[in-house]
């Protein structure tokens, strides 16, 4: 460690006491688990130095801060105290990150701009950037950041600067995940303001750094990022790492683009409390650690600068001791959170997407044209961005013209994705607002996440359904519980539209899947799914003024079905969400269904109706999380029969669900078993012959409700 003339003597003394306070901190949650007074433990040992020197070169409630969980050192350093942590381990009411809910180490504030972070490694990287995405937007546009009465609410509070820095961290072990390359990927491309710091310890749990990173260094295999500031250091160091840092940030607040500090720590303790690593791990290698730990350099390195002596380390350290064993003692006497707070904030709960604000009626306009739910799909995007500056729009092929000088001289036409959807987006209102991302989508979500975290609203596609799941990851680890692990600190209320669906004649394996029971199955999303462009159109709405998180499903048969036009609404036509449409009555069956296969219920109900005089009832679901359950009791009372039809697979479908409360609840109004019709157990073949007999057909339907009335 070299003398410095960066930091005074005050700074340096707040240095060393912050470093001792977290290792502190780490040990008195050793004791308190030992005394099982808490649950879990993870430490920060080793990393302190590294951590400090970051928190000091940045700005707390300025900058924005995405830790992962070996990240105490930094936390504290931003304003964190001992008993926001310690109250978080014990599970507190008044734990400040999560109320209980999520395991020590996961740092969050929404005044320090610390974002709830996950367990899962890797996935804060993707959030990261689109809140840098997010904070060069209102900076452009500060418009978009005014509040305003455009909406059922007024926008919160957006905060700014221009010049701020995302911190990002990650061990090296999760720099092998996907998700940390795509983030690379798009900082570069975008020269972000996004300062990544890796805290290389050696090991991911018990695998060392050279089995999982190829050459042992991941600095080396990142070294050809363009746009990129790269520094590796050795992070037991206080002052190099002090410097790196400060340097890493100025860089990025200047506006020349991310950078990475490459940080090599210790591992003094075990991974976790859980874990002992003197299984995998030498004596020798142990002590090695030991001799550069960075809490005893730190106090050596002020003895012989003569920055303080043994009596102020001494007293320096009594007091940080002092302050944790009076935080700790308090966090322990808190009192515990309450039953009745298990599930409060998995959905919004001051714009809830099933109020009666939600529930508009048609309005004639001087367009009486019929459109497809196509046409009225895009047009929604359309007037929703026009009202809403916030809204961006994203996705694979989205745009009309990445490249778009021939698009404005008039020399092309644009794309506009695959189903022409968004056409005509970029080209109103340009590449801020519509453009084209990586083929990934975990980039997709993940940057949209962040974006929402911040005060946008991204209404991003996935291409098509059977691609969504290397986002999967995103959706169910991050973007359906935001608002819920942080107890209502933070949300992320963005839109994503998905074509979904077969019926296509040729659709085949990778284009026809349905699933939509996995999602349905997801608290803290909200899943739609219409039958017709009056639907979609009204629904989408309420999905881009609500503040939920929703995955809006459009079959991408309907699109251009003319059964199933309708003629513009209106600019503020919305459906609440929980509200099925009841569009045949009948007395004798009903059939509960959604998507593309109403149209082909009401053949099989007005046939059966022609040739034997049995009145279906008809429902479409329309949403399916929430779904209406009301409408589905009052109908199988006064049918006393009911089938559920949906596209996808028979076997832990979403009508199981359905036809399981209708068994518990509805019991004794039944007159014949709850009857389902779906997809065979097996995946959707490409050719037509076969797809007609996999996928649920009017004939199917029809057979059912024959067999069903005459029960």
């Amino acid at each position: 460690m070299a003398p410095t003339s960066t930091l005074t003597s005050e700074q340096l003394i707040e240095f060393y006491r912050l470093m001792y306070l977290s290792r502190r901190t780490d040990d008195r949650e050793i004791v308190l688990k030992r005394q099982q007074k808490i649950f879990f433990q993870i430490s920060c040992a080793g990393h302190e130095a590294l951590l400090v020197a970051a928190g000091m070169a940045l700005r707390p409630g300025y900058d924005w801060f995405f830790p992962y969980y070996r990240d105490r050192a930094i936390c504290l350093a931003l304003g964190n105290t001992v008993e926001d942590q310690l109250l978080q381990a014990v599970g507190a009411a008044d734990d400040p990150a999560s109320g209980g809910r999520q395991m020590p180490s996961h740092w969050s504030s929404t005044k320090l701009n610390i974002v709830t972070p996950s367990s899962s490694t890797a996935t804060q990287c993707l959030h990261a950037i689109g809140c840098a995405e997010a904070g060069r937007y209102f900076t452009k546009y500060p418009e978009a950041a005014a509040k305003h009465t455009g909406d059922y609410r007024e926008f919160k509070d957006i905060k700014f600067h221009g010049d701020e820095v995302t911190y990002v961290s990650i061990g090296e072990g999760s720099t092998s995940q996907g998700e940390f390359w795509e983030s690379l990927n798009t900082a570069s491309n975008g020269k972000l303001p996004v300062l990544y710091v890796v805290e290389d310890n050696g090991y991911a749990i018990s695998t060392p750094v050279e089995a999982n990173t190829p050459g042992g260094n991941i600095s080396k295999l990142i070294a050809n990022f363009p746009n990129f500031h790269f520094a590796e250091i050795d992070g037991t160091d206080p002052i190099a790492c002090y410097a790196a840092m400060v340097e890493a940030a100025a860089y990025c607040r200047a506006g020349h683009g991310p950078a990475l500090v490459h940080g090599h720590v210790i591992r003094p303790y075990s991974h976790s409390l859980s874990d002992d690593e003197r299984l995998y791990r030498s004596a020798a290698e142990l002590q090695a650690d030991a001799a550069r730990d960075p809490i005893s350099r730190m106090q050596l390195w002020l003895l012989r600068e003569g920055i303080l002596d043994e009596a102020g380390i001494n007293q320096l350290e009594r007091k940080v001791d002092e302050e944790v064993q009076r935080a700790a003692d308090r966090a322990v006497q808190a009192s515990l959170p309450t039953i009745d707070s298990i599930t409060k904030h998995v959905y919004s709960e001051d714009l809830l997407p099933t109020d009666v604000r939600f529930d508009a009626q048609p309005v004639a306009t001087a367009d009486s044209n019929e459109r497809t739910m196509a046409d009225l799909i895009n047009t929604c995007l359309k007037d929703e961005m026009r009202r809403d500056p916030r809204i961006v729009v994203f996705g694979e092929d989205v745009a009309d013209a990445t490249r778009d000088e021939p698009l404005r001289s008039g020399e092309l036409k644009g794309k506009g994705g695959v189903f022409k959807l968004t056409s005509g987006l970029q080209h109103e209102f340009g590449n801020d607002r519509c453009w084209n991302s990586p083929l990934a989508e975990a980039n997709i979500v993940g940057r949209a996440i962040g974006m929402a975290v911040r005060g946008m609203k991204p209404v991003v596609e996935i291409q098509f359904f059977d691609y969504i799941w290397p986002a999967m990851h995103q959706m169910r680890n991050e973007l359906a519980l935001i608002r819920w692990r942080s107890n209502g600190t933070f949300n992320c209320p963005i839109v994503m539209r998905v074509p979904i669906g077969g019926y296509l004649t040729g659709g085949s394996i990778y284009h026809s899947q349905s699933g939509e029971s996995i999602f349905t199955h997801t608290p803290g999303v909200r899943v739609v799914m219409p039958s017709n462009a009056l639907d979609a159109m009204g629904l989408l709405r309420t999905a881009i003024r609500c503040d939920d998180p929703v995955l809006f499903l459009e079959h991408k048969r309907l699109y251009r079905e003319t059964f199933c036009r309708a003629t513009y609404p209106g600019p503020d036509f919305t459906i609440p969400f929980g509200k099925a449409k009841t569009i045949r009555e009948g007395k004798d069956v009903t059939i509960l269904t959604y998507g593309a296969v109403v149209p082909r219920a009401l053949q099989a109900a007005q046939k059966i109706h022609r040739d034997k005089g049995i009145d279906v009832e008809v429902i479409d679901l329309r949403s399916l999380s929430p779904y209406d359950w009301e409408a589905i009791a009052t109908s199988v009372r006064k049918t006393s029969r009911v089938i559920i039809a949906h596209e996808d697979m028979l076997s832990w479908g979403y009508g199981a669900e359905i036809a399981a409360r209708i068994g518990d609840e509805l019991f004794h109004d039944l007159d014949a078993p709850v009857r389902r019709v779906a997809a065979m157990d097996t995946f959707v073949a490409y050719q037509p012959t076969l797809e007609d007999v996999i996928l649920p057909q009017p004939e199917h339907l029809y057979k059912a409700i024959a067999e069903l009335a005459a029960f």
